[in-house]
């Protein structure tokens, strides 16, 4: 069995289900550093699901936030928040199925492609959103950031 700690209360198989079984790659290759790179990469990928999931989440929290820095052209502004929240979570709990894993990531770039528009929106107009023009800013480098960590999970794990 995985040697984790499942003091959180989660049982062994639960965790082998979402965030994979961390001895396959050491079965299928015999070499540990393989092993080294399943656990990051699992690890990794539990990771952007959780980010994913508060993300998503965050759109019902604080939808005003959200419909704030939506740029004019977009039309339903309210129910855009609301699928792009949907969008997020859904992709993030499907990140962490092993069947839907690497469908989520593409998924989750064409989202974060999607939503690039409105971190640009909120660039060009400081005065939307309270903070420094150095956070503002660097939302955009954080989404190419974002993107090459789902597209990570795109690829097969050796």
């Amino acid at each position: 069995m995985i040697p984790l700690d499942l003091a959180a209360g989660a049982s062994q198989e639960y965790v082998e289900f979402f965030c994979g079984d961390f001895r396959r790659t050491e079965r299928r290759t015999g070499r540990k550093s393989d092993l080294s790179m399943s656990r990051t990469k699992t690890a990794s990928k539990c990771l952007l699901a959780i980010f994913m999931v508060g993300a998503g989440a965050m759109h019902f929290v604080r939808p005003d936030f959200y419909v704030k820095i939506m740029p004019p052209y977009l039309p339903i502004h309210r129910e855009l928040v609301f699928l792009s929240g949907i969008c997020e979570v859904a992709l993030g709990v499907s990140l962490l199925i092993p069947r839907y894993s690497r469908l989520a990531a593409w998924g989750i770039i064409g989202l974060l492609i999607a939503v690039c528009p409105a971190n640009i929106y909120v660039y060009q107009n400081q005065e939307l959103v309270p903070g420094s023009p150095i956070l503002r800013l660097l939302r955009l480098p954080l989404q190419g950031v974002l993107l090459l960590w789902a597209y990570w999970h795109t690829r097969p794990t050796l």
